[in-house]
Protein backbone atom coordinates (compact mmCIF):
# COMPACT_ATOMS: atom_id res chain seq x y z
CA UNK A 1 0.00 0.00 0.00
CA UNK A 2 2.54 2.89 1.01
CA UNK A 3 4.96 1.74 -1.98
CA UNK A 4 1.78 2.03 -4.44
CA UNK A 5 0.81 5.89 -2.78
CA UNK A 6 4.40 6.58 -2.97
CA UNK A 7 4.24 6.01 -6.32
CA UNK A 8 0.69 7.97 -7.23
CA UNK A 9 2.40 11.11 -5.14
CA UNK A 10 5.28 10.90 -7.47
CA UNK A 11 3.14 10.86 -10.78
CA UNK A 12 0.76 13.66 -9.17
CA UNK A 13 4.02 15.87 -8.68
CA UNK A 14 5.14 14.76 -12.04
CA UNK A 15 1.84 15.90 -13.18
CA UNK A 16 1.66 19.63 -11.56
CA UNK A 17 5.18 20.32 -11.92
CA UNK A 18 6.36 21.27 -8.51
CA UNK A 19 6.56 19.48 -5.31
CA UNK A 20 4.70 19.52 -2.40
CA UNK A 21 7.23 21.87 -0.62
CA UNK A 22 8.00 24.12 -3.44
CA UNK A 23 7.78 27.74 -2.78
CA UNK A 24 8.78 28.95 -5.49
CA UNK A 25 6.24 30.57 -8.23
CA UNK A 26 4.07 28.03 -9.53
CA UNK A 27 3.42 27.85 -13.86
CA UNK A 28 -0.45 26.27 -13.18
CA UNK A 29 -2.92 27.31 -11.24
CA UNK A 30 -3.88 23.61 -10.44
CA UNK A 31 -3.03 22.38 -6.91
CA UNK A 32 -3.47 18.77 -4.72
CA UNK A 33 -6.87 18.21 -3.32
CA UNK A 34 -6.83 15.72 -0.61
CA UNK A 35 -7.30 11.73 -1.55
CA UNK A 36 -10.08 9.45 -2.70
CA UNK A 37 -10.04 5.79 -1.55
CA UNK A 38 -9.78 2.71 -3.01
CA UNK A 39 -9.22 -0.74 -2.71
CA UNK A 40 -6.63 -3.04 -5.09
CA UNK A 41 -5.98 -6.87 -5.87
CA UNK A 42 -2.54 -7.63 -5.91
CA UNK A 43 -0.81 -11.17 -5.65
CA UNK A 44 -0.75 -10.60 -1.71
CA UNK A 45 -4.72 -10.08 -1.70
CA UNK A 46 -6.82 -6.51 -1.54
CA UNK A 47 -4.82 -3.19 -0.21
CA UNK A 48 -6.35 -0.31 0.50
CA UNK A 49 -5.03 2.88 -0.69
CA UNK A 50 -5.60 6.50 -0.92
CA UNK A 51 -4.92 8.19 -4.47
CA UNK A 52 -4.00 12.09 -4.23
CA UNK A 53 -6.36 14.15 -6.57
CA UNK A 54 -5.72 17.72 -8.52
CA UNK A 55 -8.70 20.45 -8.12
CA UNK A 56 -9.59 20.43 -11.80
CA UNK A 57 -9.69 16.16 -12.13
CA UNK A 58 -6.88 16.80 -15.05
CA UNK A 59 -4.50 13.94 -13.08
CA UNK A 60 -5.18 10.72 -14.63
CA UNK A 61 -3.48 7.83 -12.52
CA UNK A 62 -0.90 5.71 -14.61
CA UNK A 63 0.70 3.19 -12.27
CA UNK A 64 -2.55 2.64 -11.52
CA UNK A 65 -5.78 3.92 -13.85
CA UNK A 66 -8.72 4.84 -12.99
CA UNK A 67 -11.27 2.50 -12.59
CA UNK A 68 -8.96 0.17 -12.45
CA UNK A 69 -8.90 -2.41 -9.23
CA UNK A 70 -6.23 -4.93 -10.06
CA UNK A 71 -2.93 -4.04 -10.05
CA UNK A 72 -1.07 -7.62 -9.87
CA UNK A 73 0.58 -7.10 -12.88
CA UNK A 74 2.25 -3.88 -12.56
CA UNK A 75 3.14 -4.21 -8.90
CA UNK A 76 6.71 -2.86 -7.94
CA UNK A 77 7.85 -3.82 -11.84
CA UNK A 78 9.41 -0.15 -11.86
CA UNK A 79 11.20 -0.90 -9.10
CA UNK A 80 12.43 -4.35 -10.21
CA UNK A 81 13.65 -3.20 -13.36
CA UNK A 82 15.82 -0.21 -11.72
CA UNK A 83 16.73 -2.86 -8.90
CA UNK A 84 18.25 -4.95 -11.64
CA UNK A 85 20.29 -2.22 -13.38
CA UNK A 86 18.31 -0.99 -15.98
CA UNK A 87 18.56 2.37 -17.03
CA UNK A 88 15.59 5.45 -16.72
CA UNK A 89 15.18 4.66 -20.60
CA UNK A 90 15.02 0.98 -20.77
CA UNK A 91 12.35 1.27 -18.29
CA UNK A 92 10.06 3.32 -20.02
CA UNK A 93 10.39 1.92 -23.67
CA UNK A 94 9.89 -1.61 -21.37
CA UNK A 95 6.79 -0.07 -19.60
CA UNK A 96 5.09 0.87 -22.96
CA UNK A 97 5.88 -2.45 -24.51
CA UNK A 98 4.18 -4.67 -21.97
CA UNK A 99 1.18 -1.65 -20.93
CA UNK A 100 0.80 -0.02 -23.65
CA UNK A 101 1.04 3.53 -22.05
CA UNK A 102 4.22 5.81 -21.59
CA UNK A 103 6.13 6.78 -18.19
CA UNK A 104 8.68 9.50 -18.78
CA UNK A 105 12.02 9.03 -17.48
CA UNK A 106 11.51 11.81 -14.90
CA UNK A 107 8.60 10.33 -13.70
CA UNK A 108 10.56 6.76 -13.37
CA UNK A 109 13.02 8.96 -12.10
CA UNK A 110 10.30 10.69 -9.26
CA UNK A 111 8.74 7.23 -8.75
CA UNK A 112 12.50 5.38 -7.66
CA UNK A 113 13.39 8.56 -5.22
CA UNK A 114 10.50 8.00 -3.44
CA UNK A 115 12.44 4.61 -2.23
CA UNK A 116 15.01 7.17 -0.89
CA UNK A 117 13.16 7.51 2.54
CA UNK A 118 12.45 4.07 3.56
CA UNK A 119 16.13 3.09 2.25
CA UNK A 120 17.16 5.72 4.37
CA UNK A 121 14.73 3.99 7.34
CA UNK A 122 16.03 0.86 6.52
CA UNK A 123 19.82 2.32 6.94
CA UNK A 124 19.26 3.18 10.59
CA UNK A 125 16.91 0.41 11.50
CA UNK A 126 18.05 -1.37 14.94
CA UNK A 127 20.01 -4.09 14.49
CA UNK A 128 20.06 -7.68 16.19
CA UNK A 129 21.94 -7.65 19.60
CA UNK A 130 24.38 -10.82 18.04
CA UNK A 131 25.65 -12.36 15.05
CA UNK A 132 27.96 -15.41 14.05
CA UNK A 133 29.67 -13.92 11.42
CA UNK A 134 30.04 -10.73 9.90
CA UNK A 135 32.22 -10.37 6.41
CA UNK A 136 33.11 -6.80 5.20
CA UNK A 137 34.33 -5.15 2.11
CA UNK A 138 34.06 -2.51 0.29
CA UNK A 139 32.97 -1.59 -3.63
CA UNK A 140 34.02 1.45 -5.55
CA UNK A 141 31.53 3.35 -7.91
CA UNK A 142 31.57 6.43 -9.80
CA UNK A 143 29.75 9.49 -8.23
CA UNK A 144 29.31 12.99 -9.55
CA UNK A 145 30.20 15.53 -6.96
CA UNK A 146 30.57 19.50 -6.92
CA UNK A 147 30.87 18.97 -10.86
CA UNK A 148 33.28 16.17 -11.47
CA UNK A 149 32.75 12.19 -11.44
CA UNK A 150 34.74 10.45 -8.57
CA UNK A 151 35.50 6.55 -7.60
CA UNK A 152 33.97 6.36 -4.00
CA UNK A 153 34.22 3.59 -1.59
CA UNK A 154 30.75 2.05 -0.87
CA UNK A 155 31.72 0.18 2.42
CA UNK A 156 29.12 -2.98 2.84
CA UNK A 157 28.71 -5.28 5.79
CA UNK A 158 26.80 -9.20 5.32
CA UNK A 159 26.11 -10.64 8.52
CA UNK A 160 24.88 -14.59 9.94
CA UNK A 161 22.51 -14.60 12.55
CA UNK A 162 22.41 -17.87 14.86
CA UNK A 163 19.90 -19.26 12.39
CA UNK A 164 22.10 -18.77 9.54
CA UNK A 165 20.06 -16.31 7.92
CA UNK A 166 22.19 -13.66 6.07
CA UNK A 167 20.97 -9.76 6.06
CA UNK A 168 23.14 -6.40 4.95
CA UNK A 169 23.55 -5.03 8.05
CA UNK A 170 23.86 -1.69 6.27
CA UNK A 171 25.71 0.95 3.65
CA UNK A 172 28.24 3.65 3.80
CA UNK A 173 30.27 5.77 1.65
CA UNK A 174 33.34 7.75 1.98
CA UNK A 175 35.87 8.94 -1.04
CA UNK A 176 38.15 5.90 0.14
CA UNK A 177 38.52 2.70 2.07
CA UNK A 178 40.24 3.22 5.39
CA UNK A 179 40.80 1.80 9.20
CA UNK A 180 39.34 4.92 10.79
CA UNK A 181 35.35 5.07 8.71
CA UNK A 182 35.34 1.30 9.01
CA UNK A 183 36.29 1.97 12.94
CA UNK A 184 33.30 4.65 12.65
CA UNK A 185 31.04 2.07 10.94
CA UNK A 186 31.64 -0.97 13.75
CA UNK A 187 30.78 1.97 16.59
CA UNK A 188 27.73 2.91 14.66
CA UNK A 189 26.31 -0.95 14.39
CA UNK A 190 27.00 -0.98 17.97
CA UNK A 191 25.05 1.88 18.77
CA UNK A 192 22.24 0.25 16.69
CA UNK A 193 21.88 -2.85 18.96
CA UNK A 194 24.83 -5.20 17.90
CA UNK A 195 26.49 -6.36 21.20
CA UNK A 196 28.59 -9.74 20.26
CA UNK A 197 29.96 -10.88 17.61
CA UNK A 198 31.66 -14.37 17.10
CA UNK A 199 33.72 -13.52 13.78
CA UNK A 200 34.89 -11.10 11.75
CA UNK A 201 35.97 -11.91 8.12
CA UNK A 202 37.92 -9.25 6.22
CA UNK A 203 40.43 -8.63 3.83
CA UNK A 204 44.06 -6.98 4.60
CA UNK A 205 43.08 -3.61 5.11
CA UNK A 206 45.90 -2.12 7.49
CA UNK A 207 44.91 -1.78 11.18
CA UNK A 208 41.71 -2.72 10.26
CA UNK A 209 41.98 -5.64 13.06
CA UNK A 210 42.76 -3.45 15.48
CA UNK A 211 40.01 -1.19 14.80
CA UNK A 212 37.10 -4.16 15.03
CA UNK A 213 38.66 -5.42 17.59
CA UNK A 214 38.19 -1.86 20.10
CA UNK A 215 34.78 -2.12 19.42
CA UNK A 216 34.35 -5.95 19.98
CA UNK A 217 37.45 -7.17 21.82
CA UNK A 218 35.55 -10.51 21.88
CA UNK A 219 35.18 -11.54 18.24
CA UNK A 220 37.41 -13.64 16.58
CA UNK A 221 39.48 -11.27 13.27
CA UNK A 222 39.89 -13.57 10.24
CA UNK A 223 41.91 -12.33 7.39
CA UNK A 224 40.66 -13.49 4.15
CA UNK A 225 42.63 -16.42 2.95
CA UNK A 226 41.75 -15.92 -0.76
CA UNK A 227 42.80 -12.09 -0.38
CA UNK A 228 46.12 -13.53 0.94
CA UNK A 229 46.55 -15.99 -2.45
CA UNK A 230 45.64 -12.93 -4.67
CA UNK A 231 48.41 -10.82 -2.91
CA UNK A 232 51.40 -13.41 -2.71
CA UNK A 233 50.56 -14.79 -6.06
CA UNK A 234 52.16 -11.15 -7.15
CA UNK A 235 55.60 -12.42 -6.60
CA UNK A 236 55.54 -15.21 -8.76
CA UNK A 237 55.47 -15.87 -12.19
CA UNK A 238 52.49 -16.98 -13.90
CA UNK A 239 53.83 -20.02 -15.11
CA UNK A 240 54.18 -21.09 -11.61
CA UNK A 241 50.94 -20.37 -10.35
CA UNK A 242 49.20 -23.83 -10.78
CA UNK A 243 51.96 -25.53 -8.60
CA UNK A 244 52.44 -22.98 -6.32
CA UNK A 245 48.11 -22.20 -5.54
CA UNK A 246 48.52 -26.17 -4.99
CA UNK A 247 50.76 -26.27 -2.52
CA UNK A 248 49.24 -23.68 -0.31
CA UNK A 249 46.20 -25.80 -0.56
CA UNK A 250 47.62 -28.47 1.44
CA UNK A 251 48.31 -25.70 4.16
CA UNK A 252 44.89 -23.86 4.53
CA UNK A 253 43.02 -27.32 3.49
CA UNK A 254 45.19 -29.43 6.07
CA UNK A 255 42.57 -31.78 8.07
CA UNK A 256 44.72 -30.60 11.46
CA UNK A 257 46.98 -27.62 12.79
CA UNK A 258 50.31 -30.53 12.70
CA UNK A 259 49.58 -31.29 9.21
CA UNK A 260 49.21 -27.66 8.30
CA UNK A 261 52.37 -26.77 9.91
CA UNK A 262 54.44 -29.47 7.94
CA UNK A 263 52.93 -28.42 4.90
CA UNK A 264 54.17 -24.70 5.47
CA UNK A 265 57.60 -26.42 6.26
CA UNK A 266 57.93 -27.67 2.43
CA UNK A 267 56.50 -24.89 1.20
CA UNK A 268 58.81 -22.59 2.55
CA UNK A 269 61.61 -24.58 1.77
CA UNK A 270 60.11 -24.58 -1.44
CA UNK A 271 59.41 -21.15 -2.56
CA UNK A 272 61.39 -19.30 -0.03
CA UNK A 273 64.77 -19.16 -2.09
CA UNK A 274 63.18 -18.11 -5.32
CA UNK A 275 59.84 -15.73 -4.05
CA UNK A 276 61.02 -14.67 -0.83
CA UNK A 277 57.70 -11.83 -1.16
CA UNK A 278 55.54 -14.30 -1.85
CA UNK A 279 56.70 -16.46 1.42
CA UNK A 280 56.86 -13.35 3.10
CA UNK A 281 52.90 -12.57 2.97
CA UNK A 282 51.96 -15.66 4.62
CA UNK A 283 54.82 -15.64 7.61
CA UNK A 284 53.38 -12.57 8.65
CA UNK A 285 49.69 -13.44 8.17
CA UNK A 286 50.23 -16.92 9.29
CA UNK A 287 48.51 -16.55 13.01
CA UNK A 288 45.24 -16.18 10.36
CA UNK A 289 46.34 -19.83 9.33
CA UNK A 290 46.89 -21.44 12.47
CA UNK A 291 43.33 -19.97 14.06
CA UNK A 292 41.32 -21.46 11.56
CA UNK A 293 42.53 -24.91 12.97
CA UNK A 294 40.76 -23.89 16.67
CA UNK A 295 37.59 -24.71 15.03
CA UNK A 296 35.75 -27.71 13.10
CA UNK A 297 35.92 -27.84 8.77
CA UNK A 298 32.39 -26.54 8.69
CA UNK A 299 33.29 -23.64 10.50
CA UNK A 300 36.47 -23.37 8.99
CA UNK A 301 34.65 -23.51 5.12
CA UNK A 302 32.89 -20.12 6.42
CA UNK A 303 35.10 -17.63 7.96
CA UNK A 304 38.16 -18.28 5.49
CA UNK A 305 37.13 -16.63 2.94
CA UNK A 306 35.02 -12.88 2.21
CA UNK A 307 33.33 -15.26 -1.24
CA UNK A 308 30.28 -14.22 0.80
CA UNK A 309 30.04 -10.76 0.34
CA UNK A 310 32.54 -10.76 -2.33
CA UNK A 311 29.36 -12.21 -4.43
CA UNK A 312 27.05 -9.45 -3.01
CA UNK A 313 29.21 -6.66 -4.36
CA UNK A 314 29.63 -8.86 -7.30
CA UNK A 315 25.32 -8.37 -7.64
CA UNK A 316 25.96 -4.82 -7.04
CA UNK A 317 27.71 -4.06 -9.43
CA UNK A 318 25.11 -4.98 -12.13
CA UNK A 319 23.56 -2.14 -11.16
CA UNK A 320 26.27 0.57 -10.40
CA UNK A 321 27.88 -0.43 -13.71
CA UNK A 322 25.10 1.48 -15.59
CA UNK A 323 26.66 5.24 -15.05
CA UNK A 324 27.44 7.99 -12.53
CA UNK A 325 25.78 8.52 -9.49
CA UNK A 326 24.84 11.99 -8.55
CA UNK A 327 24.99 11.43 -4.65
CA UNK A 328 24.48 8.77 -1.84
CA UNK A 329 20.91 8.83 -1.91
CA UNK A 330 21.34 7.77 -5.24
CA UNK A 331 23.67 5.18 -5.15
CA UNK A 332 21.78 4.01 -1.71
CA UNK A 333 18.42 3.66 -3.58
CA UNK A 334 19.75 1.62 -6.35
CA UNK A 335 20.97 -0.73 -3.66
CA UNK A 336 18.63 -1.00 -1.25
CA UNK A 337 16.01 -2.30 -3.95
CA UNK A 338 19.19 -4.50 -4.81
CA UNK A 339 19.10 -5.74 -1.09
CA UNK A 340 15.77 -6.27 -1.40
CA UNK A 341 15.67 -8.66 -4.00
CA UNK A 342 18.84 -10.40 -2.63
CA UNK A 343 16.87 -10.91 0.75
CA UNK A 344 13.94 -12.39 -0.56
CA UNK A 345 16.21 -15.07 -2.18
CA UNK A 346 18.07 -15.30 0.91
CA UNK A 347 14.83 -16.33 3.18
CA UNK A 348 14.51 -19.21 1.44
CA UNK A 349 18.20 -20.28 1.24
CA UNK A 350 19.74 -20.02 4.42
CA UNK A 351 23.56 -20.46 4.46
CA UNK A 352 24.32 -24.53 3.16
CA UNK A 353 25.32 -26.66 5.78
CA UNK A 354 24.36 -24.36 8.65
CA UNK A 355 23.07 -27.15 10.94
CA UNK A 356 26.66 -28.84 11.15
CA UNK A 357 27.91 -24.90 11.17
CA UNK A 358 25.42 -24.42 14.05
CA UNK A 359 26.83 -27.82 16.02
CA UNK A 360 30.66 -27.17 15.64
CA UNK A 361 30.19 -23.93 17.22
CA UNK A 362 28.07 -24.95 20.05
CA UNK A 363 31.33 -27.45 20.71
CA UNK A 364 33.42 -23.94 21.58
CA UNK A 365 32.22 -23.12 25.12
CA UNK A 366 32.85 -19.88 25.04
CA UNK A 367 30.58 -19.75 21.84
CA UNK A 368 28.05 -22.15 23.38
CA UNK A 369 27.49 -19.70 26.34
CA UNK A 370 27.21 -16.71 24.19
CA UNK A 371 25.14 -18.16 21.55
CA UNK A 372 22.80 -19.32 24.44
CA UNK A 373 22.45 -16.39 26.19
CA UNK A 374 21.14 -14.68 23.10
CA UNK A 375 18.94 -17.50 22.06
CA UNK A 376 17.00 -17.29 25.74
CA UNK A 377 16.50 -13.34 25.39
Amino acid sequence: GPMFESMLKAELEAHLGYSSNSKEEKSTSNRRNGYSGKKVNTSYGSVDISVPRDRDGSYEPVIIPKNSHDVSGIEDRVLKMYARGMSMRDISQTIEEIYGFKMSAEQISLITDRVVEQAKEWQNRPLKPFYTFLFVDCLYVNVRMDGESKSRAVYVILGYDSDGKKEILGLWMSDTEGKHYWMQIFDEIKARGVEDILFICMDGVSGLEEGAHSIFKDAVVQRCIVHMIRNSVKYVPSKEYKRYCAQLKKIYGAAKLETAKSEFGRFKQEWGGKYPGAVDVWERNWIHVEQLFNYGSAVRKVMYTTNAIESVNSSFRKVTKKGTFTGFDSVLKALFLRIQELEDKWKARPVANWAMVRNQLLINDGFKERMMRYEAN
